[in-house]
C-alpha cells in the first residue's frame, strides 16, 4: 500500500491550502514561518517547491495578499496574510474536511 510518508504526500495535496489558511488566522507569516508552524502542529516538513506554489494560488485565488518586506536579518521576506475571501474559503472546506474525515473514519473503523 505504500509507506507512511507516501500516504501523507497524497493526504496533503487536498490539504495543503486549508492548513496555510489555518496557519494564517493567526496572523501575517512569511513562507519559512509558515512552514514551521505546519511542521509544529504535525503536519510534517514543507519543502519550498510545494509551500510556495501554494501560496502563489492561494494569492491567485484572492485567499492571500502578500507583501515584501525588508529584512534587518537577511534577505527580503514576502509576507502572507489571509483575506476576506481566504477566511470564507477556509469556513467552507473546513466544513467539507470535517464531514469527509468523519466518514472516512466510519467506513474504515476509527469510529466503531
Amino acid at each position: 500500500m505504500g509507506g507512511t510518508a507516501d500516504k501523507r504526500s497524497q493526504w496533503l495535496k487536498g490539504l495543503l491550502d486549508l492548513c496555510v489558511l489555518a496557519i494564517l488566522t493567526r496572523g501575517e507569516a512569511y513562507g519559512y514561518e509558515i512552514a514551521r508552524m505546519l511542521e509544529e502542529h504535525g503536519i510534517g516538513e514543507i519543502k519550498g517547491g510545494t509551500l510556495y506554489p501554494a501560496l502563489a494560488k492561494l494569492e491567485t485565488e484572492g485567499h492571500v495578499e502578500a507583501t515584501w518586506r525588508t529584512s534587518d536579518a537577511g534577505p527580503n521576506r514576502k509576507y502572507y496574510v489571509i483575506t476576506e475571501s481566504g477566511r470564507h474559503a477556509l469556513a467552507a472546506e473546513s466544513a467539507a474536511w470535517a464531514d469527509f474525515s468523519t466518514a472516512a473514519s466510519r467506513l474504515i473503523g476509527i469510529d466503531q
